[in-house]
């Protein structure tokens, strides 16, 4: 008899903060939010944003990346999920 392992398959929400071409604060993008982007501004916007998206995947691996107005990555937060199967 042939025993298979099971095989979980983990999937890592990417999430990229880019400044908004008019100033006005930040978009949160990823494929993995139901209406994306996501507009934050003030003075915290890039923690919103971070904060959202990482309570968003707590069930998932998570990359956030946050660019600069040129394009660069100028911050990087990985997230380990914290319902992984074993």
């Amino acid at each position: 008899m042939i025993r298979l392992s099971k095989t979980s398959t983990i999937s890592t929400h990417v999430y990229e903060i880019r400044p908004r071409a008019d100033h006005s604060g930040v978009d949160l993008v990823s494929d993995v939010l139901p209406s994306s982007p996501l507009w934050y501004r003030g003075p915290n916007a890039i923690r919103d944003a971070i904060a959202y998206a990482k309570s968003f995947s707590r069930s998932h691996d998570a990359v956030i990346r946050v660019y600069d107005s040129a394009g660069n990555v100028i911050d990087t937060h990985e997230q380990a999920g914290e319902f992984k199967e074993r």
